[in-house]
């Protein structure tokens, strides 16, 4: 637990998976709530496997990204954030899909928006893993 978690700044990893389980059955969220956190550091430049895999979908599917920019989350003007504890893993990346086998999801200079909560429930991949056949 690191020590922003323990003076009570920043939501513990309990406290998280707590908020993500209230989201909608079903949701992204929701089925985010039942992984652990695989990448806990910064994921910037790592090669990262997303959890696409049911009950997320009917069919098991590969994706490989590279979060490239973090973008934190914006409240609408005036508004400001909550009571502490801040989120733990708040924002999106903006990504380079470098593998995927989902059809809606095509290598070539896409970029995705990915959650820093899936980012941080992906699977980091070595280069030789990743070179490996599927």
């Amino acid at each position: 637990m690191s020590f922003l978690s323990r003076i009570g700044f920043v939501e513990t990893n309990e406290q998280e998976r707590e908020r993500l389980a209230r989201a909608p059955e079903g949701s992204i969220n929701h089925y985010l709530s039942t992984l652990p956190v695989n990448v806990p550091e910064w994921p910037q430049d790592l090669l990262i496997q997303l959890p696409w895999a049911p009950p997320r979908t009917n069919q098991t599917y590969r994706i490989l990204v590279v979060p490239i920019a973090f973008r934190k989350n914006l409240l609408p003007e005036g508004v400001e954030e909550g009571p502490l504890p801040h989120k733990l893993h708040h924002g999106s990346w903006t990504c380079a899909v470098v593998y995927s086998d989902h059809p809606n999801y095509p290598v070539g200079g896409h970029r995705i928006v990915v959650s820093a909560a899936e980012i941080a429930r992906g699977t980091q991949v070595a280069i030789e893993t990743a070179s490996t056949p599927f």
